[in-house]
């Protein structure tokens, strides 16, 4: 805030002038420093809320995602191998007891 900096006479309303400002703007301002409830408010958009939550849940849902597809491949090698070892040892049994 640069108004209260201001102790020349005339340089509040060059201050004003400068700034495209009124005077009851600046009574506004005083009267909220008086009271205590001048704070700066926030500027820009306003945030959405849930922006944040949707945001870590789109990340742990992709990182769920991979682990899915990581555990989908280990099963089918899993099956796979059971599948050689099961043929495996069908062919070590019929050989060993045919013979």
């Amino acid at each position: 805030m640069e108004w209260p900096k201001c102790t020349e006479p005339g340089s509040i309303g060059a201050l004003l002038r400068r700034e495209g400002l009124y005077s009851s703007q600046l009574a506004t301002w005083r009267r909220q420093r008086a009271e205590g409830t001048l704070a700066d408010k926030p500027r820009g958009r306003p945030a959405e809320p849930l922006a944040a939550e949707n945001a870590r849940l789109r990340r742990e849902n992709d990182r769920l995602r991979r682990e899915l597809e990581k555990a989908q491949l280990i099963m089918d090698a899993q099956k796979k191998l059971a599948q050689v070892l099961g043929l495996m040892a069908n062919d070590e049994t019929e050989g060993n007891g045919t013979a």
